[in-house]
């Protein structure tokens, strides 16, 4: 270390964007690789909506690895963080910073500490795949602190063995995890399908159900599927693989019709398997199911699908809109069902507001005055259920990882490399 000082921090902050499965990864044949029983297809979320950001720090004067999530300090002991660590280390550069006077050879990466601060601007452990974004941005974010050469499928690998979703969060668009054959999980790894741009009418609704973290989480839930689930071995011989090619032809092709049908059966065909468990799994409640209802009766209603349903592993639905006036009309049906239970629409919807001022909402008189959607018959009553949703965020597909260069974004003070 060229530096004699033992007093300066070198630092990298990057953004990383959230996913969202419509071809399911639930299963795992390895599970200290973190190797999948099938293949997954994912939509990436705009990060200006949900990311997780990452500042990354190594100084000489650290005494030891550490990290803080959302402001709190949590342990680094635990496997999944320490094969990303290793992995990343042993794929480490020589770095040279000519302006501070430092140089890192490759040998020093193993000698020298790290700090590592992260904040998710969404509920962590609550079924909206904060451990995706959360590894994927801790492995872009340090590949880019050591000068690691190898591209984002390669490091897809790595983030992949911290959480498995993670490999899907280092692309931006429609990105497949390609569950590979190699007992050492080389070749299980992320690729993009389509950039965000290839599909750019598409919006999506997130009613987020329960913020809570759940009761089962999906490490615990998937070992039991793996081991009590006949549903299981036939969806991932049988079911998937034909699905995955009919879904990157929907891509491809933007074809809504197919992509909803193939999403919603996808994502129903999951729980299921979730209930097929001993014992069984359950990630729905009861607003979950209401809005499936609500979706599958106005989509029934139309000649076209308007709006497809997925549901990871909790009760937040995530609702794709075929277009920007589709989900318009979602909105519209959502608020007349799901009405706030507070004045505060501010923070009842998040993300992009513009899609409720499409749909005529600019305030609580408006969501009183909607009428009942024409798919309801005249003379059923319909439920309302005030306080069903938490909130709700509009967002649409997003780009990939990015670097953050304005020192004022980094989460770690640049002189001492703890939190700001």
């Amino acid at each position: 270390m060229a530096n004699e000082s033992q007093n300066w921090v070198l630092m990298v902050t990057a953004q990383t964007p959230t996913n969202i499965a419509v071809i399911k990864y639930w299963g795992k044949r390895d599970e200290t690789l973190i190797l999948p029983v099938n293949d997954s297809i994912s939509v990436t979320l705009d990060p200006n909506h949900l990311c997780t950001t990452t500042t990354v720090a190594v100084s000489p004067s650290f005494q030891q690895d550490r990290m803080w999530l959302n402001r709190k300090e949590i342990s680094l002991s635990g496997g999944r963080f320490q094969s990303c660590l290793r992995e990343i280390r042993s794929r480490a550069c020589d770095v040279e910073d000519k302006k501070k006077g430092i140089k890192i050879t490759k040998e020093d990466w193993g000698k020298l500490h790290l700090h590592i601060a992260s904040y998710n601007n969404f509920p962590t452990a609550a079924g909206l795949a904060s451990s995706a974004a959360g590894f994927a941005c801790l492995v872009y974010a340090l590949g880019k602190l050591m000068n690691v050469k190898e591209d984002e499928s390669q490091l897809s690998a790595v983030a992949r063995q911290g959480s498995g979703s993670a490999c899907r969060s280092l692309y931006g668009g429609f990105v497949k995890w390609i569950m590979g054959k190699e007992e050492n999980g080389s070749d299980s790894l992320a690729v993009q399908l389509a950039d965000e741009k290839h599909w750019d009418d598409l919006f999506i609704v997130i009613a987020v159900v329960s913020s809570r973290q759940k009761e089962t989480s999906s490490t615990s839930g998937m070992r039991e599927t793996v081991e009590t689930s006949l549903l299981l071995q036939h969806r991932a011989k049988e079911v998937v693989p034909k699905r995955i090619l009919q879904m990157e032809e929907a891509i491809r092709n933007r074809d809504f019709a197919s992509f909803s049908k193939l999403t919603c059966a996808d994502s129903n065909q999951f729980h299921a398997v979730c209930l097929d468990t001993s014992p069984p799994i359950f990630y729905m409640n009861d607003t979950s199911h209401w809005i499936i209802s609500i979706v599958e009766k106005w989509n029934r209603s139309e000649e076209a699908p308007q709006v497809a349903y997925t549901f990871d592993a909790g009760p937040n639905a995530v609702l794709i809109a075929r277009d920007r006036k589709a989900a318009a009309l979602l909105i519209q049906r959502l608020l007349y069902y799901f009405p706030p239970s507070s004045d505060d629409l501010n923070s009842y919807i998040i993300g992009d507001k513009s899609i409720a001022k499409d749909a005529g909402i600019n305030g609580i008189p408006d969501i009183e005055a909607l009428p009942p959607p024409p798919e309801i018959k005249d003379n059923i009553p319909s439920q309302k259920y005030k306080g069903g949703v938490s909130y709700f965020i509009c967002t649409r597909p997003g780009r990939g990882p990015v670097l953050l260069s304005d020192e004022s974004q980094a989460l770690l003070n640049g002189e001492t490399g703890l939190p700001k």
